[in-house]
């Protein structure tokens, strides 16, 4: 096992634009990282650089403190499971797990202790035998990890291991990738577009947002305190309502943008007082209102039953709002709901820059 560092890491295809933009982050010997971002934010690119499969236009890529910048693939004691399973039709389960053994040269004996250790871990033994065509997905995924494992490499790379299972197989494999990395403990990096997979899986968050690293740290800490707009509105489902507007000099309302509501607060730092701010809160932070006059109406104009909890959307002036309801609270279609934001659940970001200020 190593630790895996990106110091700069920057890629450009035509030398002026690029699409990842100096990354830096240290990955510690048997961390479990994941970065997460949305469709074209560069994260699979990176991954990719990682792998050797594409080229790293500046900066430095180590694996175990050694510079693999211009090492080819098979040289960098990687391996790597992806999206589509890659695996070959015409050979068994043990075959393909085999496969990169055998080929690497490696004795009969040791090919085969590895194929049964994998299987053993990943409850494959009684499929050894059948052809990738008599699986099931998830069954297809497990092979493609025990490939990867057989290999006892220092680094795993996920490029959307889960993306092409259901929503059931995909909860039944993040399990099973958990106690995989509880098992192994090797370096893993992680891609995904899913922020419920980064958040569940990960010990540390990348999360990116058009090349550039956004925020990097635990699920929890990314959760509590985005440190951007964008990690805010992307990072939770529902995503965090963001507002914009003016906060009163005195501090006890904030003016919702585009002919929203005065919102009363309470409690608010005084250096956060008359001036423009972005504000953010989680659904499940805007609590129903009991004292009237900290609360403020929101009309709700569709509802969501989802079972344990209940979700209520609205509009502020230009914004849609939501707040997440206990169970026993069904919110219908044209009700008037009061709620409160308490002043300790509130994020203050500037709009200027989006970045966080509380």
């Amino acid at each position: 096992m190593a630790a895996l560092n990106l110091k700069g890491v920057k890629k450009t295809y035509d030398g002026t634009n690029y699409v990842l933009h100096g990354i830096d982050v240290a990955i510690e010997d048997g961390e479990f990282v994941v970065m997460v971002g949305p469709s074209g934010c560069g994260k699979s690119t990176l991954l990719r650089m990682v792998a050797g499969l594409e080229s790293v236009s500046d900066g430095a890529i180590e694996i175990g403190g050694k510079v693999v910048n211009k090492l080819e693939p098979k040289d960098r004691d990687i391996a790597m499971v992806f999206q589509n399973y890659a695996l070959y039709p015409h050979m068994s389960v043990a075959q393909n797990m085999a496969y990169a053994l055998r080929i690497g040269g490696f004795e009969k004996k040791i090919i085969e202790e590895r194929v049964t250790n994998a299987a053993r871990i990943l409850e494959l033994e009684h499929l050894l035998a059948r052809k990738p065509r008599e699986l099931s997905g998830g069954q297809r995924q497990r092979v493609a990890m025990g490939r990867a494992i057989v290999r006892e490499p220092a680094v795993f790379l996920f490029d959307e291991p889960l993306s092409n299972l259901d929503a059931k197989l995909r909860v039944q494999m993040r399990l099973e990738i958990q106690r995989l990395h509880a098992r192994l403990a090797t370096t893993s990096l992680y891609v995904t577009h899913d922020q419920i997979e980064a958040m569940t899986l990960a010990q540390r968050v990348i999360v990116m947002n058009k090349g550039h690293a956004e925020q990097i740290g635990a699920p929890t800490e990314v959760y509590e305190r985005p440190a951007t707009v964008f990690v805010a509105s992307f990072i939770g489902s529902p995503a965090m309502n963001l507002l914009e507007g003016r906060m009163s000099e005195d501090g006890a309302t904030f003016v919702v943008a585009g002919d929203g509501p005065s919102l009363p607060l309470s409690g608010v730092s005084s250096a956060l007082h008359g001036r423009e701010w972005i504000i953010g809160i989680r659904p499940e932070h805007m609590t129903p209102g009991a004292d009237a006059a900290a609360s403020v109406t929101l009309d709700v104009d569709s509802a969501e039953l989802l079972g344990a909890d209940n979700l209520a959307h609205g509009k502020w002036g230009k914004h849609d709002v939501a707040a997440r309801l206990p169970h026993e609270h069904r919110p219908q279609r044209g009700e008037r709901l009061s709620v409160s934001l308490p002043a300790r659940h509130l994020h203050f970001f500037d709009p200027s820059t989006g970045l966080r200020a509380n």
